[in-house]
């Protein structure tokens, strides 16, 4: 199972490297008027355009979904791959079409019309050229398609780079409008898309239409958590449940920090915790204003914990200096508590993990308040950042066809459409050894889960063939904090914003200062100093205007 994890894994920490696109609004900055044309989706457009949500039965979980507030779903759990790989498209979807795909890919671009290529092109009944381009300069490399109007029949367009594409002025002109097709009820035509969460279809929708077929979908989306060595803290008697408080982590760093031994409790953890003082995640209203992280108490608060943490030496230097090899401490037990995207916690971990030390075992600590008596609230992220366009040039039977091919790759985990689809042809590209598909050197060489799965996929899963033990954890941990999750403020709301605005949104002298102070190097008093020059000059005031004027006011709070 190694190529899905890896995914799920990429897909996580992809989603903390972009900043937190779960932060709010995804943001299209734009400099002229066409950008400006998809507008923002409201709660009342919006449903009167999603798919319907039609669940599948055709194969159980392990572990099925708990679900918390409005659009919260934990991840099913499944302890071993379907033995039955039923087949749920019934019949060839295509009709020989002749198409092109562009995704992203972070990995070796596998050989032109390779045997997998050529079989799941028999499989889907097109010839769909697939085009796998350097993830690593992919923004740069779709931008220069959209500036010379030459995109392909299909791309993916990751969400956290709607700025650079411009997707927001992307859609109605280059890319196809899929409302007629999809909306309502019209989805039930294509039985795997209507299985896909409404929630994530909102990733995709631009000015009150539908334009995004949604990958990776989940209902358990947050910026990342606190994770702890459940090893080694059981080992001394510490359990999560101890740890009710940032008082209570405070002095847990100080129980566990021995600097001469080499051991310091907490690697950089201020990125997945700051919120728990109760700061939103971007935005809040408060009596009908229009706030800003940088404007609220808690946000200093947060701050000031976390500077005190560094200047008490419980974080280890090396976090402090910025090295991002946070990992490998958290494997040799240099550092004991870290914060992450929760796609860390899977079997590579575990693998890499237990190769350091075999008691090696990933806990995370349950969402608390920072004062011990609150209920925790999480700002939860949107349901995918991982989202594919037609191109608007298509002829409406060729986006049918598509579609059609988008339903049989959205087949859901352990069909015999998945399989092919991650893991190629039985025999040639993997075997199956102990009821896991397993891949061979062809498939290693071939088969890319970053391909087909990024045109449209079913929602995700919690799936460690051989590590039940992390299934097992991760899903107790989703249903534990379930109930904290909620919807921040312009959640899923797609905001096409000028440069400017953009640009303040960004606030990168703020945000530098802020990693200064938490890593004990600035006070939080600097960031106060930095906060009042991005409000005037950086245009932090205009940006809270802009959302108030044009978004708060006019379409509310999407929650």
């Amino acid at each position: 199972m190694g190529i899905e994890l890896n995914r799920r894994s990429f897909l996580n920490a992809s989603i903390a490297a972009a900043g937190l696109v779960a932060a709010g609004p995804l943001l299209s900055a734009c400099g002229g008027s066409a950008a400006q044309r998809a507008g923002v989706n409201s709660e009342a457009g919006l449903k009167a355009v999603l798919p319907a949500h039609v669940p599948l039965t055709s194969i159980k979980p392990d572990i099925p979904s708990v679900a918390g507030g409005p659009d919260v779903l934990t991840d099913p759990g499944f302890l071993s791959y379907p033995a039955n790989r039923v087949a749920t498209v019934p019949a060839i979807p295509g009709r020989g079409g002749k198409y092109s795909a562009v995704v992203p890919l972070w990995g070796t671009i596998p050989p032109a019309d390779n045997a997998f290529y050529q079989a799941m092109n028999k499989a889907l009944g097109v010839e769909l050229e697939m085009k796998p381009a350097d993830g690593n300069t992919y923004n740069t490399i779709v931008s220069t398609m959209t500036a010379a109007k030459r995109l392909p029949d299909w791309i993916n367009l990751p969400s956290w780079w709607n700025p650079n594409f411009n997707t927001g002025g992307l859609v109605g002109n280059q890319l196809a409008d899929l409302t007629p097709f999809l909306s309502g009820d019209n989805v039930k035509k294509y039985p795997n898309l209507a299985a896909i969460p409404t929630a994530a279809w909102r990733a995709g929708a631009w000015g009150d239409k539908l334009y995004g077929i949604p990958s990776f979908s989940s209902g358990f989306v947050v910026a990342g958590t606190t994770f702890y060595r459940r090893d080694v803290l059981e080992a001394k008697g510490i359990t999560a449940d101890q740890v009710r408080s940032a008082e209570d982590l405070m002095n847990l760093g100080k129980e566990l920090t021995d600097a001469k031994a080499g051991v310091w409790a907490f690697d950089d953890v201020y990125t997945y915790l700051y919120t728990a003082f109760g700061a939103p995640l971007k935005w809040k209203v408060d009596n009908g204003k229009l706030v800003h992280l940088y404007e609220t108490d808690q946000f200093y608060e947060a701050l000031d914990w976390h500077h005190r943490l560094a200047t008490a030496g419980y974080v280890h230097p090396d976090a402090l200096a910025g090295d991002q090899a946070g990992t490998t401490r958290f494997y040799a037990g240099k550092v004991l508590i870290a914060g992450g995207g929760t796609g860390a916690w899977n079997l590579a971990d575990h693998q890499n993990g237990v190769a350091a030390n075999p008691n090696y075992r990933r806990g995370a600590f349950d969402f608390f308040a920072a004062d011990g008596k609150s209920a925790p609230r999480v700002d939860m992220g949107p349901a995918t950042s991982i989202v594919s366009y037609l191109n608007a040039s298509l002829k409406p039977e060729q986006i049918e066809e598509l579609l059609a091919v988008a339903n049989y790759l959205a087949a859901p985990f352990g069909s015999a459409e998945y399989t092919a689809v991650n893991f190629g042809v039985e025999g040639t590209h993997f075997t199956t050894s102990g009821g896991v598909p397993t891949p061979t050197d062809a498939g290693r060489k071939e088969v890319q889960a970053q391909t087909y799965p990024f045109l449209a996929s079913p929602a995700q899963v919690i799936s460690n063939q051989t590590a039940q033990g992390v299934t097992r954890d991760l899903a107790a941990w989703q249903a534990a904090n379930a109930k904290a999750l909620a919807k921040p403020v312009f959640w899923g709301m797609n905001v096409s914003m000028p440069q400017a605005q953009a640009t303040a949104e960004a606030a990168q002298a703020v945000t530098d200062t802020i990693k200064d102070c938490y890593r004990g190097k600035k006070k939080v008093q600097e960031v106060k100093d930095a906060v009042a020059t991005w409000k005037g000059s950086g245009g932090g005031d205009r940006l809270i205007q802009w959302m108030t004027d044009n978004v708060l006011q006019k379409y509310g709070t999407g929650q």
